[in-house]
């Protein structure tokens, strides 16, 4: 059963109906490469996620979603990747229209969650406990269960991916969810509620709620129903919920951001390396939690280096995400691109260098977007704001080192620790490299790159837990141990 194209008006997903807001307030969602709205959504209040959270916990008390043995789920989840694979270019133009991304990344995105579907799809049947040898007439053994309504909060840099990513874990582990997306880009994730409930999944297992994160994502938080809670998103907000959490005791993951170095080393395949650095900060406009926005580059090289990704970053192709052969869209709000042209002023004022870009493009025809020039800044004093805060936009801060150590004390010196990625052929220095970054995640030489089967989290203030791989089914699982005295012999 396919679902119907994508509408221009999106209601919420409540206990498997769309669901207008319970006041009926809505507001337009407007394309960031114009800032026209081309679609509205429902606004969505405590009310409505009070309903949510009773619709999933009424679903995983009566249905047989969380007691079935995980054939089902599986069976379920399956199907439901082949929906969205089926359904693939109309989510990807929706995720472009609202996100603003090119449509080849939104592309690329809709097969990431394809795949994660169906890799958590194949997990759902084998969630297990073990047999535990104890001493006596005894059998002990512990049990995997579900949680119960698990809570999702994502963001509006990968709307689909990010909420999927979390999404299938929980449901393959047999729990219910409640999903409130971004509130300037839901409307992807209620297309694919849409796809869940074509796919056999029960009705109030999959739930999405829109409006402000301020209201609805803490009356999510705050209700009794809810067992744990998964956070995409800023530092200062993901803290504010923690607190929030805390209080009910409430099992977190967290994932806050990052400040990712790019450590280029002088025996490096320099061409591989720079294209590789311009995918990592200039890709989904810098709007990644993962980008490699702090470059590292031996001074040996530096000079040649850097002219190398100047090049790459003057010859992007700017302009709406929908157009052929665009590699660059524009920012998701007029306060986002704003935020980012701040930085890059505090970076010049700091006594930094533009070597690429660092304003509006030039261009009339993308006046009215919120477009900013792929950015390479050099010179920046490592106090300086641009170098140690998460500018979430498409601006590479530049410097050099003389050593390994100097390296290594250089990328460790954030309050970040997401992801760090090294361009050498000496192995040796790869693994010592690996080894002494303060990171969740080091890839290298390779571009940023993930798999649903691969562990994605981070250290310090980039956040708490991981996402994808096995691991993940388990933080949506609790573990129960049972004792059985058998009868006879010796206590």
């Amino acid at each position: 059963m396919a679902a119907p194209a994508p509408s221009t008006s999106f209601d919420q997903f409540i206990g498997g109906k769309e669901t207008p807001g319970a006041t009926g307030a809505r507001r337009p969602v407007l394309d960031p490469a114009t800032n026209e709205p081309f679609a509205s959504v429902a606004v969505g209040t405590r009310d409505d996620a009070r309903a949510a959270m009773e619709a999933a916990e009424r679903a995983f008390r009566e249905s047989a979603w969380a007691t079935d043995s995980g054939v089902a789920r599986s069976q379920a989840l399956w199907k439901l990747a082949a929906l969205v694979e089926a359904d693939a270019e109309p989510l990807a133009q929706l995720e472009t229209r609202n996100m603003g991304k090119p449509l080849r990344e939104a592309r690329g995105d809709v097969g990431f969650v394809v795949r994660t579907l169906q890799y958590f799809a194949g997990l759902a049947d084998k969630i297990h406990g073990e047999t535990i040898p104890v001493p006596g007439s005894r059998l002990d053994y512990t049990i995997r269960e579900p949680l119960g309504v698990t809570v999702h909060i994502a963001p509006w840099n990968y709307p689909l991916l990010l909420s999927v990513r979390s999404i299938a874990p929980a449901l393959a582990a047999g729990n219910a969810v409640v999903l409130k997306p971004a509130s300037l880009t839901p409307l992807s994730a209620l297309h694919f509620a849409g796809l869940a409930r074509a796919a056999g999944v029960p009705d109030g297992i999959v739930n999405v709620v829109t409006g402000p994160g301020a209201e609805v994502g803490e009356a999510l938080v705050e209700h009794p129903a809810c067992r744990s809670v998964t956070f995409t998103g800023s530092g200062d907000a993901g803290r504010h919920l923690a607190e929030v959490a805390a209080r009910h005791l409430l099992p977190m993951t967290l994932e806050l951001g990052g400040k990712g170095p790019v450590l280029v080393f002088p025996d490096a395949d320099l061409d591989r390396a720079a294209k590789a650095v311009g995918f990592g900060i200039f890709g989904n406009a810098g709007q990644m939690c993962w980008a490699a926005s702090r470059l590292l580059v031996h001074e040996s090289v530096r000079a040649a280096f850097l002219e190398k990704v100047r090049s790459i970053a003057e010859r992007l192709r700017l302009g709406p995400g929908m157009r052929e052969g665009v590699e660059m869209g524009p920012l998701v709000s007029p306060e986002q691109a704003e935020t980012v042209l701040g930085y890059i002023d505090t970076a010049k004022a700091d006594g930094g260098t533009i070597v690429a870009g660092g304003g509006r493009p030039d261009d009339p025809a993308l006046r009215a977007g919120n477009f900013v020039r792929p950015t390479v800044l050099a010179d920046v004093p490592p106090t300086s704001r641009a170098v140690r805060e998460e500018i979430f936009g498409p601006v590479l801060v530049a410097d050099g080192f003389a050593d390994l150590d100097e390296a290594i004390a250089r990328a460790n010196a954030s309050p970040y620790g997401l992801l760090a990625a090294v361009w050498t052929r000496d192995l040796s220095t790869a693994h010592a490299a690996a080894r002494r970054l303060e990171s969740g995640m080091v890839v290298v030489n390779e571009a940023p790159t993930t798999f649903p089967q691969t562990p994605f989290g981070g250290f310090k203030a980039s956040g708490i837990g991981f996402e994808q791989s096995p691991r993940a089914v388990e933080t949506y699982t609790r573990q129960k141990n049972v004792l059985l005295q058998l009868g006879g012999g010796k206590r």
